[in-house]
């Protein structure tokens, strides 16, 4: 952000070291995953390189950036204009693309959830910095495209969530819109009641309206929403800097819906979800009441609880039909009853493994468990990839439900998708034990993540690793409710006899693995009560 608000301080007579300064910064943020800032010094570069006139460098940077620079004779922007679109025209610095407020107004949109506080920051900020007098978003729902916020420069308010169809608002260019939505192009039009293929328009016939503008929001090669704005005060009022501006924040825009989209239907979930359980809940309550000692009622919530987490375990016909691995799972609750699951899932050719703890015992914990199990489900089923999202969503969710709960729980989850004879790990849990050909292998997963549901923003501590499983090759998860477990001395199992009975089983099959584990602890703890849940999943390429 300091190198950035540098930058702008260029001096017109030195335009060859503002062209490299830029282009140094883009690679410098290129080196550290900062995409949006790379290509917005390096569009900057390739505009200098211009003004200076060292074509060389221009068709340097266009076959080195191809992501981020266009070529100087193609454009994204599909125009009726007579006026060129690029970044010529520029004369001071007034007129050119403001970065520090582009980056500002990225950082605004990603760091809002909600949706509907998302498209009143977002409309305010599209109308500021494209010169609209009035602007529209359009989001789609089963292949019709409804209006979904509305914004005038003249008015604070912003009118969101009306979803009113498009071919039934009176506001607005429904052919435009459907030309933007089936091309993924962009169009400007200097005066749109006379130039371009919309003329016929019903709107455009009869408002006759002057400057307008339509973007596609594009995320992953979807289009996800469509911009349409309109200045009747001028000609030609979207100029190539403010289309510059809107460019930038375009595909910021689109991720930011898209994330508020998915958080607005984890929260029905949820909700759902909530609702579920406080029906389990009165239940609960209701027997509670019949009970006549506290003895009695305790007993009743430790065994509702053990139902349910039971109920949250794949069935051994999910566990079969995963290609190329041999899966056995087992999980047995303590006597309070803990906050331990694991899972199996598959979803549109994905296969995804989770095994997590909750802190403390008794129905609260359980309670936590299913939450996280539903969230992470409905992740999977909405095809989110991204490990950072993932755990970042499931996070902000059982956090949010922790504090109304007014509760301190937590849990460590660990999440493995398969793919392609490779494990994905990430997520803060126990170390994964490896075995190849005899050899143990642990896999840390302390710098993976965080725990969940312990404060509000682990975005910056998720990460993800990669472990090949090769034929004959085993992986095993577990839970700390194993390597903790005591025997009548007071010793605990301890992760280096998990170790051992896992090397010295390794040849055999999954479910015959589980069970050497489980005949071992069961031998070693011996009479002595079981105080946590031991939990286990046995993964081995076939």
């Amino acid at each position: 952000m300091i190198l950035l608000k540098f930058l702008r301080k260029r001096v017109a007579q030195y335009i060859n070291e503002e062209a490299l300064a830029y282009e140094l910064a883009g690679q410098f943020y290129q080196a550290k995953g900062k995409t949006k800032f790379a290509q917005v010094c390096l569009r900057e570069a390739h505009y200098a390189y211009q003004q200076w006139g060292a074509l060389a460098k221009v068709k340097d940077l266009e076959e080195r950036y191809p992501q981020f620079v266009a070529k100087k004779n193609s454009t994204v922007w599909t125009t009726f204009t007579t006026t060129p679109i690029g970044l010529g025209g520029y004369t001071s610095t007034s007129d050119w693309l403001d970065l520090s407020s582009v980056v500002k107004a990225s950082q605004t949109l990603s760091g809002e959830m909600v949706l509907d506080r998302l498209l009143r920051k977002m409309m305010h900020l599209v109308i500021e910095n494209a010169g609209a007098e009035k602007g529209f978003l359009l989001l789609p729902q089963q292949e019709q495209w409804f209006v979904e916020a509305e914004g005038r420069v003249e008015s604070d308010e912003v009118n969101v969530l009306q979803s009113i169809i498009v071919e039934e608002h009176q506001q607005l260019a429904a052919t435009l819109i459907h030309y933007v939505a089936r091309t993924q192009e962009h169009v400007v039009l200097d005066n749109a009641s006379i130039e371009g293929q919309f003329t016929h328009d019903p709107y455009i016939v009869k408002h006759r309206p002057k400057s307008v503008l339509c973007v596609p929001l594009i995320n992953q090669g979807h289009t996800t929403g469509i911009l349409y704005l309109e200045n009747d005060l001028s000609e030609g009022a979207f100029t190539p800097d403010r289309l510059e501006v809107l460019q930038v924040l375009s595909s910021q825009i689109a991720i930011s819906i898209e994330n508020a989209l998915l958080y607005r239907t984890l929260e029905q979930k949820v909700e759902e979800r909530t609702a579920q359980l406080a029906a389990a809940n009165q239940q609960i309550t209701a027997l509670n009441e019949q009970l006549k000692s506290e003895n009695l009622r305790m007993s009743a919530e430790l065994d509702v609880s053990r139902q349910l987490q039971q109920m949250l375990l794949p069935r051994d016909e999910e566990l079969s039909q995963i290609k190329d691995l041999d899966i056995a799972g087992f999980m047995d609750p303590a006597d309070e009853v803990g906050g331990d699951y694991y899972d199996v899932l598959q979803h549109n050719g994905r296969t995804l493994f989770g095994i997590g703890d909750v802190t403390g015992h008794g129905l609260e914990s359980g309670v936590l468990a299913i939450m996280a199990q539903a969230v992470v489900r409905a992740l999977l089923c909405h095809n989110e990839t991204d490990p950072v999202k993932f755990l970042e969503t499931l996070n902000q969710t059982v956090y949010s439900n922790v504090q109304r709960m007014k509760s301190k729980k937590n849990l460590t989850l660990s999440l493995v998708e398969y793919r392609d004879n490779v494990l994905y790990l990430s997520g803060q849990h126990e170390d994964m034990i490896v075995v190849r050909n005899g050899e143990l292998e642990l896999i840390s997963t302390d710098e993976l993540g965080f725990m969940i549901g312990f404060k509000e923003n682990i975005t910056n501590l998720v990460a993800q690793t990669q472990v090949t499983l090769n034929y004959g090759e085993v992986a095993v998860l577990y839970t700390d409710g194993i390597t903790e477990a005591v025997n009548s001395d007071d010793d605990e199992y301890q992760l280096e006899r998990l170790c051992q009975v896992v090397q010295q089983n390794w040849q055999r099959e999954a479910t015959e693995i589980r069970q050497a584990v489980i005949d071992d602890v069961r031998r070693f703890i011996g009479e002595q009560k079981v105080y946590d849940d031991i939990t286990l999943l046995v993964l081995k390429r076939c």
